[in-house]
């Protein structure tokens, strides 16, 4: 292992470590995270439209998870993927030529030394994406093409070897898991999420009136 890349490994853990002291400031409150009765589910619709609205709720989902434990397995599988594919990126730019004649051509792909090129940025920025997580989806996008095209390549070559596809596939499924469930709170992109949402919230409602007239019914109904 090179200095440089135990340099950028370092790097990777420290803004990670950074990533969660900025969010740890920023923390909102258990109260408006976890609805925990009747009256707090009774709060007012959402402003806005109800696109806007939907896509609020879809953000929260998807990026602002429940759970420490959760949340904490999402990091350490951000940070693992994204160390250890930044050295495959490495290694592709490192002689583009070479991985180009061994794994673009034979997939009889058009400008195969350009492709090659592609695919070490992708695996470099996305690792780093992934790392900080910042732009979860996209790096995790990147990484997970990148890998099912490196799982295509081995198929085509050399069958269904799983001592050759075992490494591609763990990387292909924990970039298209970190896709489809999201960064974390851990991540920046919980940070800005957070944050954005607040404003939002902020601006439609500054002085919470329509909280506190929902909580008059509430106790009203109940």
């Amino acid at each position: 292992m090179t200095t440089t890349l135990l340099l950028e490994l370092f790097a990777g853990f420290f803004t990670a470590f950074i990533a969660l002291w900025v969010l740890a400031l920023n923390r909102p409150t258990a109260a408006a995270l976890v609805p925990s009765n009747r009256e707090e589910r009774a709060v007012a619709p959402a402003p806005g439209t109800p696109i806007a609205a939907t896509v609020r709720q879809a953000l929260k989902s998807y990026v602002l998870r429940e759970g420490r434990l959760a949340n904490l397995g999402l990091l350490i599988l951000r940070l693992a993927i994204g160390a250890m594919m930044i050295h495959h990126g490495q290694d592709k730019l490192a002689d583009p030529q070479a991985f180009a004649t061994n794994y673009v051509v034979p997939l009889h792909l058009p400008f195969p030394l350009f492709l090659a090129h592609v695919a070490g940025y992708s695996e470099i920025f996305g690792s780093w994406l992934l790392i900080l997580g910042l732009l979860s989806p996209l790096g995790a996008l990147a990484l997970t093409g990148t890998m099912a095209v490196a799982a295509y390549h081995h198929i085509l070559t050399s069958g269904f070897n799983i001592y050759v596809l075992e490494l591609v596939v763990l990387y292909l499924g924990g970039s298209l898991a970190l896709l489809l469930i999201g960064p974390g709170r851990y991540s920046f992109d919980a940070g800005i999420v957070a944050g954005v949402l607040d404003d939002q919230e902020g601006e439609t409602d500054p002085d919470g009136t329509a909280t506190v007239q929902a909580y008059g019914l509430a106790a009203e109904a109940g």
